[in-house]
């Protein structure tokens, strides 16, 4: 009885075991490049926000979905960029005289998501001060943000959503 047989399917199952863990670490690294980047990326914007110059608003897809969770008076899920910015980023800036500014706590990237965990602070244009914290989850495709879903302190929010802008 020949010994090949058996010999050549053993070396076809390490070659095999081979070639998928040299394919699974090459998924790994483009997987944390891909991560980094997205990262960086969404820390750009919020570097740009906290100085003046942009916003992570900037990222956005034109047919991002961002979801608003809880219940605060702008909870709800917002189809497109344009109804996002127009329902809630436009009146809650119509209420602040000086306007918000991020300082990040802590940031995570998992595959295309990036989580941002940070505070923002401004002032109200009735002179009070507005704080909240916030948890952002925003899935990244080619720069962008594609979805997302913000998590924040609704009492707060609902505050200040209850001033009436100035005109």
């Amino acid at each position: 009885m020949s010994m090949r047989k058996p010999i050549q399917a053993i070396a076809r199952g390490v070659a095999a075991a081979v070639l998928s863990s040299v394919l699974l670490a090459q998924f790994d690294v483009a997987a944390a490049a891909d991560e980094a980047a997205n990262k960086a990326t969404v820390q750009k914007a919020f570097d740009a926000w906290s100085s003046g110059t942009g916003s992570p608003y900037d990222l956005l897809a034109d047919n991002v979905e961002w979801t608003i969770t809880g219940n605060s008076a702008a909870s709800k899920a917002y189809g497109s960029r344009d109804a996002f910015i127009s329902e809630v980023i436009k009146p809650f800036n119509a209420r602040m005289s000086v306007g918000l500014k991020p300082t990040i706590r802590n940031m995570y990237a998992d595959g295309d998501t990036v989580i941002v965990f940070f505070d923002a602070a401004g002032t109200a244009k009735d002179g009070k001060p507005y704080m909240n914290t916030y948890a952002w989850f925003l899935d990244m495709q080619d720069g962008k943000i594609v979805n997302a879903s913000a998590f924040f302190d609704s009492i707060a929010f609902n505050e200040l959503w209850k001033l009436v802008p100035a005109e």
